[in-house]
């Protein structure tokens, strides 16, 4: 990570991100990127996958339909997925917004399909996390970990396994380790 990119391999917003000419964005007007997010090539996130289920509240407010939505200085690696966890409800297949914090690292090769991701969160390389998972503020997620769908994941939490599981707590002062900004500021 510390060679900076070849000028013109990303394509820099007015907030900051950082996206890829080699990523795959699908339905960019469903997804809100929050600000000094850096997205690398063969990355994919699918802002198409919508929720088909009409809600009483939104009726003819003409609202838009967030699929994704990204905090700031958020860093997903070369090769991870990013996709709105979906389910069957009253016989229709629906799909749920997917809503990351500010400060995640999302390893490379990773796939997310979780409901929400907290602030500080480092999810490592080649990991799965399940449909509708709930993942809190400060945990950190190893390498090849399977998080299975609808688990959620106390603050300050390590996780690892298959199917994964708390196996210890981050250390008090170990906060600073999750701060992305030095990522974001090598790119």
């Amino acid at each position: 990570m510390s060679r900076k990119a070849p000028k013109g391999e990303y394509i820099e917003t007015d907030t900051g991100n950082k996206v890829s000419r080699k990523s795959q964005i699908i339905g960019t007007t469903n997804i809100i990127l929050g600000g000094k997010t850096v997205i690398q090539a063969e990355v994919i996130i699918r802002g198409d996958l919508l929720r088909s289920l009409q809600s009483s509240s939104s009726e003819g407010s003409g609202q838009a339909k967030v699929a994704v939505a990204i905090g700031r200085y958020c860093f997903l690696s070369k090769g991870s997925c990013l996709r709105p966890p979906g389910k069957l409800y009253k016989g229709v297949f629906s799909h749920y917004p997917l809503k990351i914090g500010d400060h995640v690292f999302v390893g490379a090769g990773s796939i997310v399909e979780a409901a929400l991701i907290g602030n500080h969160v480092h999810i490592g390389p080649g990991c799965v996390i399940g449909k509708f998972a709930i993942i809190k503020d400060y945990v950190r997620i190893l390498e090849g970990t399977v998080v299975p769908a609808n688990m959620v994941i106390p603050s300050f939490s390590v996780v690892a396994g298959k199917p994964g599981r708390v196996i210890a707590e981050i250390p008090e002062g170990g906060q600073e380790s999750f701060d992305c900004r030095e990522i974001y500021k090598s790119v």
